[in-house]
């Protein structure tokens, strides 16, 4: 619900804003009350309620709507969240930057990396950024895309290296490779020392999926489509590398790993590449950065080393 006809300009909005408002947004969404909310921030629910009102009418929006169980959240309030979040992220980041300072460093870099993303790029990137810029201090997160992503949005993270489906405004993409696929299975499989394979074949045999959704997962069930051939029985999902390959090379069952991953167990005799060459391969892999955020000079250095 619109609250004033114009909305205020950014000078209006800097000199309005204060940082205790956007922790009672964040503190609202989290506990569900406004009650709540004011106790976890040593408030008085007066108080906090007549912060809200000022949060609102500095916005020019209203953030939630108001319920019998309590206040639930609108768009607008899920836009200013978003935001609200990320203001939070940057000034944690930006503590972290001055404690790594006090300790002696020049700076920091936090890098989010998918699980399935090929490591061969970002390791080359990362020994290249430690020898040239000693003194930096780094920090490697690895998760799920959505994991990922969420703390990209709140500013915990720089850059984000892999694939990542549906990206649009307010990132920016930059492809690195794109990689073909590689179908694995223990050392000791049936299959495994057969020359050539028929994907009838490989279908007769339990499955290692990751989550549907996933550039893999896609991939991989694309290659069943055009062999019109239902997914096996005993399908088992997971988001998890390690989990695949532990399964794997446990069982008799088959999975998907990105090539560059896929050899890297196999020179280690964890895993067998399979004799089956896949007619899909994983869409474009890269670095993610939010468009609407100037740039640290050393996320853009190590962007150019990366993509160099």
């Amino acid at each position: 619900m619109v609250m004033s006809a114009s909305a205020p300009n950014l000078n209006q909005l800097l000199n309005r804003l204060r940082l205790r408002q956007l922790a009672l947004l964040v503190s609202i969404q989290d506990c569900g009350t406004l009650g709540a909310a004011s106790k976890q921030l040593g408030m008085t629910q007066p108080a906090a309620t007549k912060m809200l009102a000022e949060l609102e009418n500095t916005l020019g929006h209203k953030l939630f709507e108001r319920t019998g169980k309590g206040l639930k959240i609108n768009e607008a309030g899920r836009q200013a969240l978003l935001s609200f979040k990320g203001v939070r992220g940057t000034l944690e980041k930006l503590q972290n930057e001055l404690h790594e300072m006090q300790q002696g460093h020049s700076g920091r870099l936090s890098v989010g990396s998918l699980m399935a993303a090929s490591p061969t790029h970002l390791t080359l990137a990362l020994v290249k950024i430690q020898k040239e810029r000693p003194h930096l201090s780094l920090q490697v997160e690895v998760g799920t895309s959505e994991h990922l992503m969420a703390m990209l949005d709140e500013g915990l993270l720089d850059v984000v290296i892999g694939r990542v489906p549906n990206f649009a405004d307010p990132y920016h993409f930059r492809p690195l490779a794109k990689e073909p696929i590689s179908l694995v299975s223990a050392i000791s499989h049936p299959l495994g020392k057969s020359k050539k394979l028929t994907f009838e074949r490989l279908s007769q045999y339990s499955w290692v999926l990751p989550p549907i959704g996933t550039p893999m997962r896609e991939a991989i069930d694309n290659e069943f489509f055009i062999h019109h051939t239902l997914l096996p029985k005993g399908l088992l999902e997971t988001s998890s590398t390690m989990i695949t390959v532990h399964l794997v090379s446990k069982t008799h069952m088959i999975a998907g790993l990105p090539q560059s991953v896929a050899l890297g167990f196999q020179k280690h005799q964890m895993l067998k590449i399979l004799a089956y060459k896949l007619d899909q391969s994983l869409a474009s892999y890269g670095s993610v950065v939010r468009a609407d955020r100037p740039l640290s000079k050393q996320t853009e250095h190590f962007l150019n080393l990366l993509h160099r």
